[in-house]
């Protein structure tokens, strides 16, 4: 059976009555050359554990069967549930699971962190949830493969990402930030809306995203409840962008109720006590984040996520 074919793709949808749904993003791959591309990025290998968000018609899932040991493939439309066993219906290692991916426990799928990988096509709406909810769980994956818009890749990588010691300013987001605190994300390559049907407005890109091997926080803070930390965190980093055109200073008093003159303080402030003590003999070095000077006339999106966790860091010090 050829699920790159838009003739049998068709075929299938008349024989169970259905069709695609917009609203869902069911625009399904019909260019094989993606799929090698996909399958040679997700680096798969005979005893690997595969857990596949949004599978379609299931002509991913079929080569990704016959090259890993266990593959769980979640689609929330039952209409596509009812295809996927026809397609599949020929190999013993897939668990077709009919749920809403951002509903359901990961535990039920029984995966051990870092022990298994997500190859996924994500709709545009369900793309920033679905990243971060693998990413802060307690089991998240060893590596996510994933099929994003263009325009979101774009936003989760940002050019200026790639051009540290050039002097390039950083044009950050939300979304960004959000992944780049749990994980190194990359665009692998773009993809021609052409290769879908039906066919979509916009291009797509391929992302891998590796979540990082020890958290962010306990690289610069030693002895702190991380969980604390990242709700403030991204309370602070939230507040920055809750007005994206508008200054810093003007943001954060507003969404976190302090005096700007207070936050002109604590933007600009260099902290003194981000030392470290060494042996005598060693040569003397600054702890990573330990000044802020930041402008309160600067935008949200020309801070750094390294600028944000010394915002963080320096905030209980400061401003209590």
């Amino acid at each position: 059976m050829d699920l790159t074919s838009r003739r049998i793709i068709k075929g299938l949808f008349q024989k169970h009555f259905i069709r695609p749904v917009k609203r869902l993003g069911q625009h399904f791959l019909v260019d094989e050359g993606v799929f090698w591309k996909i399958i040679k990025v997700a680096d798969l290998k005979p005893k690997d554990t595969i857990l596949e968000i949004g599978p379609g018609i299931g002509n991913l899932t079929r080569e990704l069967v016959k090259r890993v040991k266990r593959v769980v493939t979640v689609e929330k439309d039952w209409k596509m549930v009812e295809i996927l066993k026809e397609t599949l219906k020929d190999f013993q290692n897939v668990e077709i699971v009919n749920a809403d991916i951002l509903k359901i426990n990961l535990k039920t799928f029984n995966l051990k962190p870092k022990a298994y990988k997500i190859v996924a096509n994500l709709p545009y709406y369900i793309t920033s949830p679905v990243i971060r909810k693998f990413l802060e769980s307690d089991s998240p994956p060893k590596e996510m493969v994933l099929m994003v818009q263009k325009e979101v890749a774009q936003r989760i990588c940002p050019p200026s990402l790639k051009l540290r010691g050039t002097g390039a300013k950083p044009k950050m987001n939300l979304l960004a930030i959000s992944v780049w605190f749990y994980a190194k994300p990359e665009i692998i390559s773009y993809i021609s809306k052409k290769s879908f049907w039906p066919q979509p407005k916009v291009d797509s890109a391929i992302i891998k995203i590796i979540p990082r091997r020890k958290s962010m926080i306990s690289t610069i803070v030693e002895n702190v409840d991380q969980e604390r930390f990242r709700d403030l965190f991204f309370k602070i980093v939230k507040a920055g962008f809750s007005q994206p055109r508008k200054q810093l200073i003007n943001n954060l008093s507003k969404e976190l109720k302090i005096p700007k003159e207070k936050v002109r303080e604590w933007l600009s402030r260099v902290n003194s006590y981000g030392r470290f003590r060494i042996p005598r003999g060693q040569r003397p070095r600054v702890a990573l984040f330990a000044c802020n000077k930041i402008q309160p006339s600067q935008r949200a999106e020309t801070l750094t996520i390294e600028n944000w966790l010394s915002l963080v860091k320096s905030f209980k010090k400061f401003m209590l």
